[in-house]
């Protein structure tokens, strides 16, 4: 049993915030993160869209696809217009041998509004979880049996981002429907590594390393900025650069027998966060905490 260790191209290749990232491309990314030791990288929107065409792409900086964002609308949607929506990347990612999807819902969230406060994010009720719940299980076991698991990433700005969200999600929600664990988010969003760790152990299919400065954390909530705000001025960072204890994180892991990918996901700005420097140095910090936690590192 081993873990892979990937990355999210976004330190380079801000698809949010493009702006901030202009002065690099995503062949640089690709070229350093492998040059670093990343086996994997996730799907970011400069890159081809075309199955042939990414398929040529990786293979160019020989890297696997790790994974993907894949932007959801089923709240407003029906299952069908959902599947319908999604099919593409789905028969993509499962012809590349991805992981999984990273489903989120849209359709409602303010994470890439950059002039509302992230505070002001949708919150729904736990019967109106529960309805979405049974909705993306549908979904999920349509995924399935397209060969593609669907792993759903909680999120800040979106209304599943807090724990009690994350919990209803989880048990409204079928075995197919699995998560992708982001410690920042999920500690952002004020919920616990522990706790989620514990009780959904079984459903962590795809794990997001990355960590956050509670300084800007806390400034953000305080002066009620976006979600975008926090990113410029450095909420989230690589493991190793911040306050959370990614050697706790990795002990869960062993301990639970997980065998999927490790990403890092870190983006902030570049002039003050160097991507080549930063990566390296989440890459190695995680090498660190894996071999004390006694995890295996495997290729993609």
């Amino acid at each position: 049993m081993s873990v892979k260790i990937g990355i999210s191209p976004i330190a380079w290749q801000n698809d949010d915030l493009p702006d901030l990232t202009a002065a690099y491309s995503m062949e640089q990314a690709l070229k350093e993160a492998r040059e670093i030791g990343y086996t994997g990288v996730e799907r970011g929107r400069r890159m081809p869209q075309d199955t042939e065409g990414l398929r040529l792409f990786l293979e160019r900086f020989d890297i696997a696809l790790c994974g993907g964002w894949c932007s959801g609308n089923l709240l407003v949607s029906e299952v069908a217009t959902e599947r319908a929506a999604i099919a593409q990347q789905v028969e993509q990612f499962g012809a590349l041998g991805a992981p999984c999807i990273v489903y989120a819902e849209c359709s409602n969230t303010v994470q890439g509004q950059i002039g509302v406060p992230v505070n002001d994010r949708p919150k729904l009720s736990r019967d109106e979880v529960y309805a979405y719940g049974r909705k993306l299980t549908e979904i999920a076991k349509w995924t399935a049996g397209q060969g593609v698991t669907l792993s759903y990433h909680h999120h800040m700005g979106a209304f599943v981002e807090d724990q009690d969200d994350i919990d209803w999600l989880m048990a409204s929600s079928g075995p197919e429907v699995t998560l992708c664990f982001d410690t920042g988010h999920l500690v952002f969003g004020g919920g616990d590594i522990a706790r989620t760790m514990d009780r959904w152990g079984d459903r962590i299919h795809h794990v997001h390393f990355k960590d956050i400065r509670p300084d800007v954390v806390r400034d953000v909530r305080k002066n009620d900025r976006s979600f975008l705000d926090g990113v410029v001025a450095g909420a989230f960072t690589v493991p190793g650069d911040g306050a959370i204890d990614f050697q706790e994180v990795a002990q869960r892991l062993k301990a639970m027998d997980y065998e999927g990918w490790i990403v890092v996901e870190a983006e902030q700005d570049p002039a003050k966060a160097p991507p080549y420097e930063y990566s390296k140095k989440g890459y190695e910090h995680i090498l660190a905490v894996c071999a004390k936690a006694g995890l295996t590192i495997g290729t993609g």
